[in-house]
């Protein structure tokens, strides 16, 4: 057994002028703290800083500690932040290579400082390593009391790290595990993989919410845009400038009959001048110009000719005219804004940046970070699919690209953010020139949407968004749970989600993510019984056309009820109870009959559930307790009376019999992979002779 020799006491295995930041990527002309900062390592500016995090995230404090326990603390941050320190290695203690974040440690050093408060407040020694099992356990009872079991897993991790860096730690750290042979989730009966807690967006809230973004970006984007635009232009043009200058100025726009005098929308200062938009437009800005000031005789003079314009009618409201006009309410109609004046308008860029933000979130089961790392251009076609790049950052040290598909309104919305944005490369990031830089909050900005649609949806025709604390990560829940029902939807989920892949390109995680909602139970039982009524309907209207609508025995009993259902509906017409050439009262009669079927790719099957008669899935099956259905994953298509094999399954089932062919004609292929394949092909056979006879 290797033995280690004590650290002199009070001595640290690092230097006291050696940097804390050797194994993370430094920024250029970064000058990181050093050992020996013994209040606050702050790495903003050192180390890359993700654009949805707060600049308080990266400093890591080691106040309110004594002296023996700052020395422990800084040890600790700087054990994670160079697991591969030559220090830490030459004390035998080999960690992996990559560092832990910056928040992660500065997360933890909050614990410390909470474990030594409680030692304070119990009156424990001030050596950890003389506190009792009992101690530690009481601490972390404490903690779980406090918040969730979940957050008390660091506290645990904390612990038992004390006693894994023992001999990188000046004060011997703890010379026991107080709960040895035991994982830090077993201590405190957490699964390895916790149950996804994340809720979903109630139903109630989602629609509005999505409608409202989607309506921010295709109907008052352009307005936005436009206005926001012209202000740009107004302010470019605009220098310091003598008033004989400012005079010529006035002279020159009041005798071009095109130039409107901007108004005040509603308000207090409704349909009056709005004197410092105006000197803007002239060119002279008030701050260097009072062209309008009424304790001068040229200033009174110049209002004298203006308030003449206003009479003639030479006016518009705020920064540009015609904005879109919608219903409102109250049954009303008029412009979606009462009028875009500078500051309005920046609130509205605001507002359009976050419907940018809700609506992308929403549609792309994207995590906020990813969404915050898009950048200006990051739209591309990816495997003949739009799609947009970002940086996959959790559980990545080496933060891959990645791509997630989306849809052509999610990229309108990220091309609209990126028109937005006053950020050198971010699509999303300040929507004001004031504050250039990367940062808003994601989660004030969902708030701060759905706060504003609700305060001026009397003017911009929106529905009511019921108050609801919605997060980023609801967005992604809801939207893997709406997907849920759509054939493979598990793979397809788990790779939109990033998910590692362990099973399929998904994982527990992803199912978690994909597990139905009570509140929604409802109405996504009603669009899946519209949607398969809508394509049993098609089946219907193909069958009375004369045209084949599958093969099989389920297909001959759903025609013999299609064939019911149209003599039904010929003696509602023969008894004058309905009219002819009505089609609804066939649909009507189709929807009351309720044939029991389920669409595949490979195949439907109309087993009743109430009379499962011939399903080959249930056969020496072991049913769950509470399950009604079919069992899909024991699905024999060609065995099964239930089955049904519609036209458009006839090109798989004919390619599957190819392929295997060719594979059968490999030479020296293993005589039980042989057998194998050539059961396969009796069984494809068997299908694809349903549609030749």
């Amino acid at each position: 057994m290797t033995k280690h020799l004590l650290l002199p006491h009070g001595r640290s295995i690092f230097r006291e002028d050696e940097p804390v930041i050797q194994s993370h990527p430094m920024l250029e002309g970064a000058k990181p703290p050093r050992f020996d900062s013994r209040e606050c390592w702050d790495l903003n500016g050192v180390v890359r800083r993700a654009p949805n995090m707060q600049a308080a995230g990266m400093r890591v404090w080691f106040r309110d500690l004594s002296p023996d326990w700052n020395l422990m603390a800084r040890e600790l941050a700087m054990v994670w932040l160079n697991p591969r320190h030559p220090a830490v290695l030459a004390r035998g203690l080999h960690l992996g290579a990559d560092p832990l974040s910056v928040v992660t440690v500065a997360q933890r050093m909050g614990h410390l400082r909470a474990m030594a408060a409680f030692g304070s407040a119990q009156g424990l020694p001030t050596s950890i390593d003389d506190w009792s099992d009992a101690d530690f356990q009481n601490y972390v009872t404490q903690r779980c009391e406090t918040g969730e079991a979940t957050s008390a897993l660091g506290h645990v991790h904390l612990i038992k790290a004390l006693y894994r860096f023992r001999h990188a730690l000046a004060s011997g750290g703890l010379q026991r595990d107080p709960w040895a042979g035991i994982s830090t989730n077993a201590v405190l009966n957490q699964p390895v993989v916790p149950d996804l807690k994340t809720p979903v967006i109630a139903p109630q809230t989602w629609f509005p919410l999505i409608r409202a973004a989607w309506t921010y970006i295709s109907v008052f984007a352009p307005d936005i845009l436009r206005a926001q635009s012209h202000w740009q232009n107004i302010q470019a043009r605009a220098r310091k400038i003598s008033t004989a200058e400012a005079d010529r100025l006035f002279r020159a726009w009041v005798s071009d009959s095109a130039h409107a005098v901007p108004l005040h929308g509603a308000g207090t200062a409704e349909g009056l001048v709005n004197w410092s938009l105006l000197s803007w437009m002239i060119g002279a800005p008030p701050r260097h110009v009072q062209l309008f000031g009424t304790a001068s005789r040229p200033g009174r003079e110049r209002r004298g000719v203006v308030e003449q314009l206003v009479a003639a009618g030479r006016t518009q409201v705020g920064l540009v005219a015609d904005l879109i006009e919608v219903s409102r309410p109250d049954g009303s109609r008029g412009p979606w804004h009462h009028s875009l004046q500078p500051h309005s308008l920046w609130l509205e860029c605001v507002t359009l940046r976050n419907a940018c933000y809700v609506f992308v979130a929403a549609l792309s089961m994207m995590r906020d970070c990813e969404i915050r790392e898009i950048v200006k251009g990051a739209v591309v076609e990816h495997y003949g699919t739009p799609a947009v790049k970002s940086t996959k950052r959790k559980l990545d040290p080496d933060l891959p690209t990645k791509h997630w598909w989306i849809t052509t309104p999610v990229a309108e919305a990220i091309d609209i953010a990126s028109q937005l944005s006053q950020h050198d490369e971010l699509a999303f990031a300040s929507a004001s020139p004031r504050s250039s830089g990367e940062g808003f909050v994601s989660g004030h900005a969902v708030t701060d949407f759905l706060t504003h649609v609700n305060r001026s949806r009397h003017v911009t025709g929106l529905a009511e968004i019921p108050q609801q604390n919605v997060t980023p990560h609801m967005f992604r829940r809801t939207m893997a749970m709406l997907t849920k029902d759509f054939p493979g939807s598990e793979i397809a989920v788990g790779m939109q989600l990033k998910h590692a892949a362990t099973r399929a390109l998904a994982n527990r995680t992803t199912q978690g993510y994909m597990d139905h909602d009570p509140s929604w139970a409802r109405h996504l039982d009603t669009a899946i019984a519209e949607r398969r009524f809508q394509r049993l309907k098609d089946l219907y209207i193909s069958d009375s056309h004369g045209e084949s609508i599958g093969y099989g025995p389920g297909a001959e009993r759903m025609r013999e009820a299609f064939a019911a259902v149209r003599q039904q509906a010929e003696i509602l017409r023969s008894t004058g109870k309905a009219q002819r050439g009505d089609i609804r009262v066939e649909f009507d009669l189709l929807r009351r009959t309720r044939i029991s079927i389920r669409f595949g790719k490979l195949n439907h099957c109309t087993m009743n559930d109430a009379d499962p008669v011939g399903a080959k899935c249930l056969e020496d099956a072991v049913v769950p307790q509470g399950h009604r259905g079919p069992l899909l994953d024991r699905c024999q298509p060609s065995r099964c009376a239930n089955s049904v094999l519609g036209p458009e399954h006839l090109p798989i089932w004919r390619a599957e019999r190819s392929s295997l062919l060719r594979l059968l004609d490999t030479p020296k292929i293993p005589k039980n992979r042989r057998a194998l394949l050539g059961a396969q092909l009796q069984d494809v056979e068997l299908m694809i002779k349903r549609a030749d006879q």
